[in-house]
C-alpha cells in the first residue's frame, strides 16, 4: 500500500468534501433518505475508492478486484456519490436517487446497478455475505494460484443489535479469514437514539477479540490513521480484522453533527442550502 503524503491527504480531503456536497444535493432532491451516516462515512469511502481499493471503474467486473460489501445499505448515498466521483457512472445520475425507475434505489440493488457487489437492506446480512466471498476465495486458492485481493465489509454499529451478525463474527473467527477486513462505523447513533441507550454495545472491542478477531480502533476522519489501520489489517495472517472507526454522524455540517434525528431524514431546501454553503466555504487545511 502506498503511504499517504500531505499532498495526497489534501487531495482526499477535497474529494471527501465534494462527495459530501453530492450527498446533500441527492438527498434534498429525493426528499427522503439517510443523512447522518452517509456524511459520517464520506472520509472512509473516499480513502478506499481513491487510495486503497483495487478496482477499475472502466471494467467494474474485473475478476481480480477487491470486493466491498456495504452491509448498512441505508447509507448508500455515500456509496453512490463516491462511485460517481470515481467514474462508474455520470454525476448527473445522482439526482435520480430514490426516483421511480432509477438504478439508485434507497438501498443498493445489484440487479439494477451491477457495479455494487451485493444487494442490501435488512441490517446484519452484509458480514455473512462478505464471509461467503472470503471463504470462496480461500477454497479457490486450493486449486488456483492464491489471490491477493481482500474482501472488505462496511458495517454500522446499530446493526450489531442483530443476532445473525454475531453468528457471522463467530464463523469468520473460527475459519481464520485473514482475507476479510470489516470496517465498523462507530458513530454511536441509530434511528431511535444513542446506541448505548437503545442496546449497549460496550465493551465492543473486547467482544470482537473474544470471537478471535484482530481489533484496531481509529478515528474515522483521520486519513493517515485509517490508512495505517488498513495496512496493519493486511499484515495479519492468522485471523480476520475489524477496524472500529469512530466517526461523527453528519460530519461536515455542524447543524447535523451528532444528532441522531438525522439518521433517517433528509434536509429540506433551506437546510440543504445551509449545509452546502458550509461545505463549499470549507477549505482543506
Amino acid at each position: 500500500m502506498i503511504i499517504l503524503n500531505n499532498e495526497k491527504i489534501r487531495e482526499l480531503e477535497k474529494k471527501a468534501n465534494d462527495i459530501r456536497q453530492s450527498i446533500i444535493e441527492m438527498l434534498v432532491e429525493a426528499k427522503s433518505g439517510h443523512t447522518a451516516g452517509a456524511l459520517g462515512m464520506a472520509d472512509v469511502f473516499t480513502l478506499f475508492y481513491f487510495h486503497i481499493l483495487k478496482h477499475n471503474p472502466k471494467d467494474p467486473s474485473w475478476e481480480d478486484r477487491d470486493r466491498l460489501v456495504l452491509s448498512n445499505g441505508h447509507i448508500c448515498p455515500v456509496l453512490y456519490a463516491t462511485m460517481a466521483h470515481s467514474g462508474y457512472f455520470p454525476l448527473e445520475e445522482l439526482k435520480t436517487l430514490r426516483k421511480f425507475g432509477t438504478r439508485l434505489q434507497g438501498h443498493p440493488h445489484r440487479e439494477y446497478l451491477p457495479y455494487v457487489e451485493t444487494s442490501s437492506g435488512p441490517l446484519g446480512s452484509g458480514l455473512s455475505q462478505a464471509i461467503g466471498m472470503a471463504m470462496a476465495d480461500k477454497i479457490d486458492s486450493l486449486t488456483v494460484s492464491e489471490k491477493s485481493r481482500y474482501i472488505y465489509c462496511f458495517m454500522s454499529d446499530g446493526e450489531l443489535d442483530e443476532g445473525n451478525t454475531w453468528e457471522a463474527i463467530m464463523l469468520a473467527g473460527k475459519n481464520r479469514l485473514n482475507n476479510l477486513i470489516a470496517i465498523l462505523d462507530r458513530n454511536n447513533i441509530q434511528i431511535d437514539g444513542n446506541t448505548e441507550r437503545v442496546m449497549p454495545l460496550e465493551p465492543l472491542a473486547d467482544k470482537w477479540r473474544a470471537f478471535n478477531w484482530h481489533v484496531i480502533e481509529v478515528g474515522g476522519h483521520d486519513f493517515k490513521a485509517l490508512n495505517q489501520a488498513v495496512k496493519e489489517a493486511q499484515e495479519i495472517f492468522e485471523k480476520p480484522t475489524i477496524i472500529i472507526a469512530h466517526t461523527i454522524p453528519g460530519k461536515g455540517v455542524k447543524e447535523f453533527e451528532r444528532d441522531y434525528k438525522w439518521h433517517g431524514i433528509s434536509p429540506n431546501k433551506e437546510e440543504a442550502e445551509m449545509a452546502l454553503k458550509e461545505l463549499r466555504d470549507r477549505r482543506p487545511i
